[in-house]
């Protein structure tokens, strides 16, 4: 069994800075990557960054305001928020591409969220 578990995330104000972090545990054989989406109210879940292979993407959206790190030692990932607006307000969810044993295929994990608002 493989957890992603959220740390972080909470109150700021606009302009103000937040960082969300991640670690996956459990049955890990390799993780070929990890990221992170967001789901505001009354909207479809989006990728907001992904780390594969040291290769990062970016939603437009946060291009150059977000920041992706990876600590493979600690199979975590790390999202750093600059300059937030009142549109980042979502849950944050940690997705990872996991594969779980030798031999096996990789499998597609999610933590359970962490709040982010962002008031004007």
């Amino acid at each position: 069994q493989v957890l992603l578990e959220e740390s972080g995330g909470g109150l700021v104000q606009a302009g103000g800075s937040l960082r969300v972090s991640c670690e996956a545990s459990g049955s890990i054989f390799a993780i070929n990557a990890m990221g992170w989406f967001r789901q505001a109210p009354g909207k479809e879940r989006e990728l907001v960054a992904r780390d594969s292979g040291g290769t990062a993407i970016y939603a437009d959206s946060v291009k150059g305001r977000f920041t992706i790190s990876r600590d493979n030692a600690k199979n975590s990932v790390s999202l750093q928020m600059d300059s937030l607006k009142p549109e980042d307000t979502a849950v944050y969810y940690c997705h990872a591409f996991i594969i779980p044993r030798m031999g096996s295929t990789q499998a597609s994990y999610w933590g359970l969220g962490t709040r982010v608002d962002v008031s004007s």
